[in-house]
């Protein structure tokens, strides 16, 4: 039995996905994607699930995200996912780019430093001529 063990990151949030030979299970946090409160979270989780298609329905997932807010957890678990699926099955590679790079490529953005002595990352402190 194969295990196949994935991670994704985005921004703050850090997703660790296992995947296994099952009958399709996908738990995010050891809470069933089914039973996922966040709509928009949970459409975004199965994107790369239903792409695979019967891929999917032959395997298992267990996902542990933290950090960040639900947004980039949700982004980091669907790296997680489309990953793990891709190496469990090689054609899935070519078709997760053609659809959407960041399904296996991470978004690298982060936010910007504030500088010292300025209010934040871009603006500058006012400066008086009199």
């Amino acid at each position: 039995m194969k295990v196949i063990q994935t991670t994704g990151k985005r921004k703050t949030s850090v997703a660790r996905a296992t995947l296994k030979q099952g009958k399709g299970i996908v738990r995010v946090n050891s809470v069933l994607l089914d039973n996922y409160n966040n709509v928009f979270a949970r459409t975004r989780l199965m994107e790369p699930l239903i792409i695979a298609g019967e891929v999917s329905k032959k395997v298992d997932i267990n996902v542990n995200v933290n950090g960040g807010g639900w947004h980039s957890q949700a982004e980091a678990s669907r790296l997680a996912v489309a990953k793990a699926l891709a190496e469990f099955d090689k054609k899935l590679r070519k078709v997760y780019l053609d659809y959407d790079r960041h399904l296996l490529i991470a978004d690298i953005r982060r936010k910007e430093q504030r500088k010292p002595n300025d209010s934040k990352a871009r603006k500058s402190r006012q400066t008086s001529y009199r």
